[in-house]
């Protein structure tokens, strides 16, 4: 008899004796589906990073820690979209509410740093305008390309240097809420207001250039305090107090040194030894000369 199209055959005899065969103890029967993959015991597993710890406590698999020298250490401090960081900046323009609310737990670098630089390439700009239009007249015009070095260290450091500067100062002080990325993104969103005082503020009326800074500088440190002063009263009273003047005097000085080192049309930083000019009358009435 052929066996196509059966799995196992067996002769019996006429009366249907089996005769001593016994099927339990010579057949044995196996389910499978043909498709079992090979085993992997004695081989090296591919594509996971060494580097990278697992977690295998809930079988998962999955990275839990990152280390400071991987990608994806960082990875996770720019993990937001295009919408998100709209939103935000829309909350730091508007600040309707709490901007800690608005982040969510979840602040991030992308907003910070892109606004920061943002910012450092407008003012080099409008900086370099200022500086053409207070020398018009002259023969020849010099691009002055300390103006964009001078930006970027102002600026990024203002953005990253004060946050952790103000978190060391909080955790000394045993403020238990003060999260390091949490005032880096306060500081990082507070930027936002200086893109259109730059843009506005090249104008040779002087008086006017001040007005536009002094309304940024209104702006900007009512949105800081509003924000940080939950974090900051976490301390005792005289310590949060004395941190908050600290933070107005730095961004009062973030501003003034925008207006002076920037906008050179009538400014003290850019003018030529004897030559007066109303900013020398406002910068003796600002700090009572």
């Amino acid at each position: 008899m052929a066996n196509r199209g059966y799995d196992v055959v067996v002769d019996v005899d006429a009366e249907g004796d089996l005769g001593h065969t016994d099927l339990q103890e010579d057949l044995e029967f196996h389910s499978s589906n043909f498709e079992t993959q090979p085993s992997t015991r004695g081989k090296l597993p591919t594509g996971n990073n060494s580097f990278l710890p697992t977690n295998n406590s809930n079988g998962s698999g999955t990275n839990s820690k990152h280390y400071l020298w991987s990608i994806s250490f960082y990875a996770q401090f720019f993990d937001v979209d295009t919408s998100e960081v709209a939103r935000r900046c829309r909350a730091a323009i508007f600040p309707l509410s709490n901007f800690l609310d608005v982040l969510d737990g979840n602040p991030d670098l992308y907003g910070p740093f892109w606004i920061a630089t943002t910012v450092v390439v407008i003012l080099f700009l409008t900086g370099t305008i200022s500086q053409y239009l207070a020398k018009e007249g002259k023969k020849h015009f010099i691009y002055d390309f300390t103006l964009l070095s001078g930006a970027a260290g102002l600026i990024y450091g203002y953005t990253f240097i004060i946050p952790i500067a103000l978190w060391g100062a909080l955790k000394w002080f045993r403020a238990e809420s003060a999260n390091l990325l949490e005032c880096v993104c306060l500081y990082g969103y507070a930027n936002l207001i200086w893109i259109p005082v730059a843009l506005i503020s090249w104008s040779p009326i002087s008086i006017l250039n001040w007005v536009f800074v002094a309304v940024g500088l209104a702006a900007s440190s009512v949105f800081l305090v509003r924000n940080l002063y939950p974090v900051l009263s976490a301390t005792d009273v005289k310590t949060s107090k004395i941190l908050l003047v600290v933070v107005v005097a730095l961004h009062f000085g973030l501003a003034l040194a925008i207006k002076i080192l920037f906008f050179a049309h009538g400014s003290p930083a850019k003018k030529d030894k004897g030559n007066k000019d109303d900013d020398d009358k406002m910068m003796r009435f600002v700090f009572g000369l």
